[in-house]
């Protein structure tokens, strides 16, 4: 699931930022243009770009006079963009839409709109996703993400055999695959099934489901909930037990998760 957490017209504060260090921040330019300034450099945009800027992002925005934008932060550790990128919308007022309607959600918080929102969110970086594909992709490293995708449900799934029995050397396996998608072959796996996790949580939740954590964790390919634990809070900030619980307004204010980490 790629969450949202935070949408709006202007970047997010310090604060908000602090509570989020791994979002990846994407800037789509609804009018005027502009420079997106990190570390890396300057990124050009005009109406109807989106700079993506991978975490950790330091970073400013720059406009003219008629510069316009909707600043969206997100939880995305599958995109394979190494460094801050632009990305031109092609295709009309589509991702533009997009990026409007998550935003009037975010800031309604209507019923329905954590739903909505991780909806939306999948659009988005599904997009992204597409257009990252459609410029650089080699056939081998999408038979490893294909092999990823088929197996990582299973607990028993090895993915260092499946590296190995290719025809090429495993190191320079590795390091093909975190040039093209920006993470390891095993940091996309775990990211993977976290997110299959993420998202099974939040249907219980939503459904009223009884499911214990073991059986998350099991469905999602991970052998010891421990471990599952800990890599998901890790990864989200809470335990498994209490993230849906927060993402829908459940929690109560101030409360803290006591669980072992």
């Amino acid at each position: 699931m790629n969450d949202i957490v935070y949408m709006g017209l202007e970047p997010p504060s310090p604060a908000k930022r602090a509570q989020a260090q791994n979002a990846w921040d994407l800037i789509y330019f609804t009018s005027g243009s502009g420079k997106v300034r990190c570390r890396q450099g300057a990124l050009n945009c005009q109406r109807g770009s989106v700079a993506v800027v991978p975490p950790p992002g330091a970073f400013r925005v720059d406009g003219d006079r008629d510069f316009r934008c909707i600043h969206l932060s997100m939880l995305l550790p599958a995109l394979g963009f190494k460094e801050p990128t632009v990305i031109q919308d092609e295709n009309g007022p589509f991702l533009r839409q997009a990026f409007e309607a998550a935003l009037h959600h975010f800031q309604s918080g209507g019923a329905g709109s954590v739903s909505l929102l991780s909806a939306y969110g999948s659009l988005i970086s599904g997009y992204l996703a597409l257009s990252q594909m459609a410029r650089r992709r080699s056939h081998v490293v999408e038979s490893i993400e294909q092999n990823i995708l088929n197996r990582c449900a299973d607990p028993g799934y090895a993915l260092d055999d499946f590296l190995r029995a290719l025809p090429f050397n495993y190191d320079y396996l590795r390091k093909l695959f975190q040039k093209e998608m920006g993470v390891t072959p095993h940091q996309y796996l775990n990211s993977t099934r976290l997110q299959m996790a993420a998202e099974a949580l939040m249907n219980a939740e939503i459904s009223g489901a009884a499911i214990s954590m073991a059986d998350i964790a099991r469905q999602c390919g991970f052998r010891e909930p421990l471990y599952f634990s800990r890599m998901f809070k890790k990864r989200y900030g809470l335990s498994p037990s209490f993230y849906a619980k927060a993402k829908c307004g459940k929690l109560s204010p101030g409360r803290e998760d006591e669980e072992s980490p």
